[in-house]
């Protein structure tokens, strides 16, 4: 990831979280981007991700757009009883899936895993985690018919990182938005063959 401009000139602790962000080395089929944090407290970092395929699926809203996703960290020490720390992070992902997937009553606990396993693997420790998985049907009528039927799975999710080791948070995440794109996991060792 290049390096950033500190656009905040928030506490040294909040500096240094950020510092951390924008040292991560996340999966080259991800494009990162410092974004604005779109509302919230002052003290906060966001980023947004695309996995881009680089065969330009056919028939995608966005040709080629496998996964996007939201990143934000949020420090608010008078929160720290609430959140079980002063720092939390709160993520969005969305990708569109094959239909046979998108139909399968177990998805949405699949994608929850698929955060819990990256968080795990990455070694990003963490607490007090929640949130949602929904698949959202999309199917087209009148002059829009023959589109087809577009099924779309989304996870929402917050935790309150155990460390204070960020980068380990946003590599994790990346990986999950890499999964929800259709991409293999990465293991160290192992190369990863580029296609879906």
């Amino acid at each position: 990831m290049s390096a950033v401009t500190d656009l905040h000139g928030g506490p040294s602790r909040f500096r240094s979280a950020t510092a951390s962000l924008r040292g991560a080395q996340c999966r080259p089929e991800i494009e990162l981007t410092e974004i604005p944090v779109p509302m919230g407290p002052s003290d906060a970092v966001a980023f947004s991700a695309t996995v881009a395929d680089a065969t330009a699926a056919i028939g995608r809203r966005e040709p080629g757009e496998l996964a996007t996703g939201r990143f934000i960290l949020s420090y608010d020490p008078s929160r720290k009883n609430e959140w079980g720390g002063s720092f939390r992070i709160v993520t969005y992902v969305k990708a569109q899936v094959e239909r046979d997937l998108g139909h399968d009553q177990l998805l949405a606990s699949v994608a929850w895993s698929w955060l819990l396993e990256a968080l795990d693997r990455n070694g990003a420790g963490y607490t007090r985690e929640g949130g949602t998985a929904s698949r959202v049907l999309a199917e087209g009528f009148g002059q829009l018919a023959d589109t087809g039927e577009d099924i779309d799975v989304e996870l929402r999710a917050s935790w309150t990182p155990a460390d204070e080791d960020f980068g380990k948070h946003l590599e994790a995440w990346a990986d999950m938005v890499c999964t929800f794109g259709g991409l293999p996991p990465v293991t160290d060792g192992v190369v990863s063959l580029t296609g879906r």
